[in-house]
Formats: C-alpha cells, sequence, structure tokens
C-alpha cells in the first residue's frame, strides 16, 4: 500500500491530516509561516488538500461554508485596499454557495470612496456603485453584499445564462430570506430603468418556468 505524502511540520501547528478532515475540523490553509504556497500547491496535487479559491486550501471533504469562501476571496484582495470594497454580483453569489468559482472577482466601490486608484490591480474588476446601510455585511475577514442586495445586483447586471441559476439558487435556500416577492420589489425600486427592465424580465423567465415533477 502506497505511503501518504509527508506534509511538513511546524512547532505548535498541525498539519491537514491526509485521512480527511476530524469533526468540527474547517481550518483554511492560506499561504504564510505555517506552509508556502509551493507547499500548499504540492499538497493538493497529493490528494492532502483541495483547492478552495486561488490561494485557499481546505482538507477533503471539508465543508466549504461562505465564510470560509469569503476568507478564501479575501485573500485574492491586497490588505491595503480590503476595507474599501466589497465583493458583490456573482463572487458574492458563488461565497453564499449559489454560483460556480469567479473567475475574477468582482468588487463593489461605495460611490463615496475614490475608485481610479484601485484601477491597476489585478485579477479583479470593480464597479462604482451606491451601498445602503443594509447591503453590506461582513464575512470571513471580507465585507460581502447581503443576500438580498446580492440577488438584486445579479438580476440587474448579468447575463441571462448565468444570473437564472444563480437567482434560482439564491432564492432556494431559506437562510439566506431571499424571497421572489421581496426581490421584485427591491428590482422595482431602482431608478436604472434599463437595467431593471432586465432585471424584471428575469424574474418574470423564473416565475414562467415549469414545476419540478414530484
Amino acid at each position: 500500500m502506497p505511503r501518504a505524502p509527508a506534509v511538513p511540520q511546524v512547532p505548535g501547528r498541525h498539519a491537514p491530516d491526509p485521512r480527511g478532515p476530524g469533526p468540527g475540523d474547517c481550518e483554511l490553509y492560506s499561504p504564510g509561516a505555517l506552509f508556502s504556497w509551493p507547499e500548499l500547491q504540492a499538497m493538493a496535487a497529493d490528494g492532502v488538500l483541495t483547492q478552495l479559491y486561488q490561494r485557499g486550501y481546505l482538507p477533503p471533504g471539508a465543508n466549504a461554508s461562505p465564510q470560509l469562501r469569503a476568507r478564501a476571496a479575501s485573500l485574492a484582495v491586497a490588505p491595503a485596499i480590503r476595507q474599501r470594497v466589497v465583493a458583490g454580483r456573482m463572487t458574492a453569489a458563488w461565497i453564499y454557495g449559489c454560483a460556480t468559482e469567479p473567475d475574477r472577482l468582482a468588487l463593489l466601490v461605495d460611490a463615496n470612496r475614490r475608485i481610479s486608484s484601485l484601477r491597476s490591480v489585478r485579477g479583479c474588476t470593480f464597479h462604482e456603485v451606491r451601498l445602503g446601510p443594509f447591503d453590506v455585511v461582513s464575512m470571513g475577514g471580507l465585507m460581502v453584499t447581503s443576500p438580498l442586495r446580492t440577488a438584486v445586483d445579479v438580476a440587474m447586471h448579468v447575463d441571462e445564462e448565468r444570473a437564472l441559476p444563480a437567482l434560482r439558487a439564491l432564492l432556494a435556500r431559506p437562510e439566506l430570506g431571499v424571497r421572489l416577492r421581496l426581490l421584485r420589489l427591491a428590482v422595482d425600486a431602482s431608478p436604472r430603468v434599463p437595467h431593471k427592465r432586465a432585471a424584471l424580465a428575469k424574474l418574470a423567465a423564473l416565475v414562467a418556468e415549469p414545476a419540478a415533477p414530484d
């Protein structure tokens, strides 16, 4: 029987167990004092870890919660700007477990803040928006749009092919508190008419979908 791949040990810390996570084990591994990025990549190649997002890794079989996804996404945002941006749109939908992993992080910047200095940051797209006091939650060291604001933004700014599956998933999770009637009211209250029309058409498409057979 082949031996499990060796993992580096650091005094005072435990390396990931190659057999998988134990009860309640939900640590996110990232480059730092414990492991370098090449070591994490090597362990992922050996099956000791699985990549969650970019430089964030989990033990195989560990539950990728929204908090862990947010933490993994925060690793891709420079610390200098982390408190100035908000993960939104399809990035937020992914954090909530309702969309596929994004190629580039969609980061929102409140219109009261300057966005010009952020344009050179790689691996992210920036969108200047207006954010209300209930539009943002703090999660895993990153600010993320609330589930309702996420659904509104997906409906208004994402193409139908990607938006509809994400909206279905957001609506299907009771713990997120997104209801179709509330979502429609939020979209209808938007002053951005062209985007609003497209969003309402997407919501109409959701309503028109046939019910799944029992």
